[in-house]
């Protein structure tokens, strides 16, 4: 198969290019679909939150686990949140590789660069789809948009819970006392507590991090830029 950039210049006729267009509103439609789905879970660990908060705060003998609890439903809206959010991130990358290769150029001087190979690209994407973001880049990303907001108030609400619930906490023993659930002892379930938010804060900032790394040697127009890459 000869190299993208050897390939001879040519121009796209009037059928090719209104395929393309549709090509482009299809793949708007499809991102558009799935940015929604995106909305609809997080509001779905919006909601589940909402509904623990207002348990465990009903009344001052209202226990606190319905806060831990809340956080098993959370931890699973955030993986499928990144599993959706995979799939989005390739109608995207798709709109805006052709946002870049197609429109500008034809918009800037008409010429529109088929030489370069974009199209070659293109074509590669819908003959073998993959994911363009991994798992692990995908779940930092949301936790870093709207998960770490969500963790943030469960953590406080917890802790608020048991600091001014069913008295106003007078001393450290009495927080072991109120974090103790059943036979397992407060010191533990305090410690899982703080592993829990450390796990989700650093896989916040290792994604943001990477995705750091990725913004200072990307090139206008290269699959990296365009998340085609």
């Amino acid at each position: 198969m000869p190299d993208g950039k050897n390939v001879e210049a040519r121009k796209l006729d009037a059928a090719e290019m209104s395929a393309i267009a549709h090509l482009y509103r299809g793949e708007v439609y499809r991102s558009t679909i799935w940015r929604t789905r995106l909305d609809t879970t997080t509001n779905w660990s919006v909601v589940t939150l909402g509904v623990a908060l207002s348990i465990a705060f009903s009344s001052p003998e209202a226990s606190p686990l319905p806060l831990i609890l809340v956080g098993v439903l959370i931890s699973f809206f955030l993986m499928l949140e990144a599993r959706r959010y995979r799939y989005f991130n390739v109608w995207r990358a798709r709109c805006r590789w052709m946002e870049v290769h197609f429109y500008a150029p034809m918009l800037h001087d008409g010429d529109l660069h088929l030489e370069d190979g974009w199209q070659r690209t293109l074509a590669d994407d819908y003959l073998a789809p993959k994911y363009h973001v991994p798992m692990p880049v995908a779940i930092g990303r949301r936790m870093r948009r709207n998960y770490i907001w969500i963790l943030l108030i469960q953590s406080t609400a917890y802790i608020g819970k048991i600091v001014v619930h069913p008295t106003p906490l007078t001393s450290l023993s009495q927080l072991n006392e109120r974090a103790t659930i059943g036979p397992i002892s407060g010191h533990y379930v305090l410690g899982f507590g703080a592993a829990y938010c450390l796990l989700w804060g650093i896989v916040a900032f290792w994604s943001w991090r990477d995705d750091s790394q990725r913004a200072n040697h990307r090139q206008p127009g290269t699959d990296a830029s365009t998340g085609m890459g």
